[in-house]
C-alpha cells in the first residue's frame, strides 16, 4: 500500500525549527515598523533643520526693531547664540 509519502519528512525537530524561523522572520519585519516609525522626522521633506540659533537671532532682531533692547544688548546676547554652537 503506498500513500505518497516518502520517508519520515522532518519530524518534530522539523516543526520547531519552523516555528522558530516564523518568530525570526515576524520579529524582523515587527523591528524594521518600529524602528521606521520611530526615526525623526525632517520637516521639508529630508532637508536638514537649520541650527537652533536662526530663530533665536530672528527673534533678537525682532525685538530690536521693536525698541526692546538696544544695540549693545542685541550685539551681546548675539555673541552668547554663537559661541553655544
Amino acid at each position: 500500500m503506498m500513500n505518497g509519502w516518502y520517508g519520515h519528512g522532518w519530524g518534530t525537530g522539523g516543526w520547531i525549527v519552523m516555528a522558530l524561523l516564523m518568530l525570526v522572520f515576524w520579529g524582523g519585519v515587527v523591528t524594521v515598523v518600529v524602528l521606521l516609525l520611530r526615526r525623526p522626522h525632517h520637516p521639508g521633506h529630508g532637508f536638514p533643520e537649520r541650527p537652533a540659533h536662526d530663530g533665536a537671532e530672528r527673534i533678537l532682531n525682532e525685538r530690536f526693531a521693536r525698541g526692546e533692547i538696544d544695540e549693545q544688548e542685541l550685539t551681546a546676547r548675539r555673541a552668547a547664540l554663537r559661541r553655544r554652537e
